[in-house]
């Protein structure tokens, strides 16, 4: 059996006066019950002394996108309020902070939420005890990189993790090794460019696609994006559906 280890990093002082960065509470709506988010104030806070996510390849200007909001999060939360999570196993890849594997969590599914930043299970942690949820899986993610840890899923989800032209590459490849057969792969992206490129690569790894698009947020306001799906199969090569 494989192991199933639960956030462990060292959670940061309770007082947020004492932190290095500047913290905000939020209250998400639109994916059923509200919950409660600790995120970073903004996209200026950086606080790496001893280089681990550099070490990572997260650069100063990325360091904060972890540790906030995302429109195609909340997108992705809000599907997984209602999606059949029965006997699946989960995971989350870049999660962030993680709102769409709280909203699983809540709802009992087997999920095991994954980044490779070095804050993001403390930041999990935090926002398990503000909304009085159990522990949760957790396991670093690092798509160009061996995750000895991380064994194989019947559904895999992202947000917004299309934003390198690199991507496409690591992460189709990454999924492919972590998925079992007849998985499912559901993305939600924001009409990125790199969409495209990630879409024949899972092609090419045998995977059939479909995709709906996405012009409100839960809970309103205009979003441009798609929920994009992939399915796993034995016919590599197959053209993609578009629907």
């Amino acid at each position: 059996m494989s192991p199933t280890p639960k956030p462990a990093a060292q959670a940061p002082p309770a007082n947020p006066e004492a932190l290095p960065y500047k913290l905000k509470f939020e209250t998400v709506s639109g994916s059923g019950a509200d919950l409660q988010i600790r995120s970073l104030l903004d996209r200026q806070q950086f606080h790496d002394p001893d280089g681990l996510a550099e070490a990572q390849g997260i650069s100063s200007a990325a360091w904060p996108l972890f540790g906030m909001l995302w429109p195609s999060g909340h997108v992705l939360a809000n599907v997984m309020q209602t999606y059949e999570l029965e006997g699946k196993r989960i995971l989350e890849l870049g999660c962030g902070l993680a709102l769409a594997s709280l909203v699983i969590h809540r709802r009992g599914g087997n999920i095991t939420a994954s980044d490779c930043h070095p804050l993001t299970a403390a930041f999990l942690l935090e926002n398990l005890r503000l909304n009085h949820l159990p522990a949760m899986k957790y396991q670093t993610g690092n798509w160009s990189r061996d995750n000895p840890l991380l064994t194989r899923f019947d559904l895999i989800i992202g947000s917004d993790v299309l934003y390198d032209r690199d991507q496409p590459q690591a992460l189709s490849q990454f999924i492919n090794l972590h998925t079992n057969p007849g998985a499912e792969v559901l993305i939600v992206d924001p009409d990125r460019g790199n969409r495209a490129s990630f879409t024949r690569k899972m092609n090419v790894l045998g995977y059939v696609h479909t995709e709906m698009r996405i012009t409100v947020l839960p809970e309103g306001g205009a979003y441009k994006g798609r929920v994009l799906r992939y399915v796993k199969t034995e016919q590599a090569g197959m053209e993609p559906v578009v629907a």
